[in-house]
């Protein structure tokens, strides 16, 4: 029996510490390199946090994680194995001192999570539910545009990025419901801010 891959948060917070704490300059590539670029659960996980991180703070930032957001949630709609990412997104400088706090901040309420995703609902993050995942994930990204000239306007959709990055790493189809919901609801009020 085919053992299943699971990634879990202070793991991937781990190799993002240990990339960010390396000498010279740091790029986006180079962290989603450390997070891996054949896994979509961490990659979109990785993007969410990023996207509620204070490093988005920095003007224009919310709008590359909505970017990387549709790129591989649209390679994981068409069900490609490897992601594919534009050079000039992955050439994004970032700070290193600001990156390895955030990593450091993470790790304190990491383990936790780690404790709470496990595998279930199976059936959730294998075909062809992962495509309505995936196409969640491209809703999430096309509402953080207009979200993103609203004060914290884009974290509610990033907050389902980060639980569908979750759910789909620890393979737990509990927490891509929880994303499912969250998503629905924040199309609801952007809809109702916007229009």
């Amino acid at each position: 029996m085919r053992q299943l891959k699971v990634e879990r948060l202070s793991d991937i917070l781990d190799r993002i510490a240990h990339r960010a704490d390396g000498a010279g300059a740091l790029t986006l590539g180079d962290l989603i390199s450390a997070v891996g670029r054949r896994s979509y659960g961490p990659l979109l996980l990785f993007i969410g946090v990023f996207a509620i991180s204070p490093i988005t703070a920095i003007p224009g930032l919310t709008w590359v994680a909505a970017v990387l957001t549709l790129v591989i949630a649209g390679q994981m709609a068409l069900g490609m194995r490897r992601i594919w990412l534009p050079r000039r997104v992955l050439a994004t400088p970032l700070p290193r001192g600001l990156v390895s706090r955030s990593a450091a901040a993470g790790q304190r309420w990491a383990k936790g999570i780690d404790h709470v995703f496990r595998p279930r609902l199976l059936f959730m993050s294998q075909p062809p539910f992962v495509t309505i995942v995936a196409l969640c994930c491209i809703a999430a990204a096309l509402v953080t545009f207009p979200l993103g000239f609203i004060p914290f306007g884009p974290l509610a959709p990033s907050a389902a990025v980060v639980l569908f990055g979750l759910g789909m790493a620890a393979r737990d189809g509990l927490w891509l419901l929880a994303g499912m919901g969250l998503i629905a609801g924040t199309i609801w009020l952007a809809k109702a801010l916007i229009f």
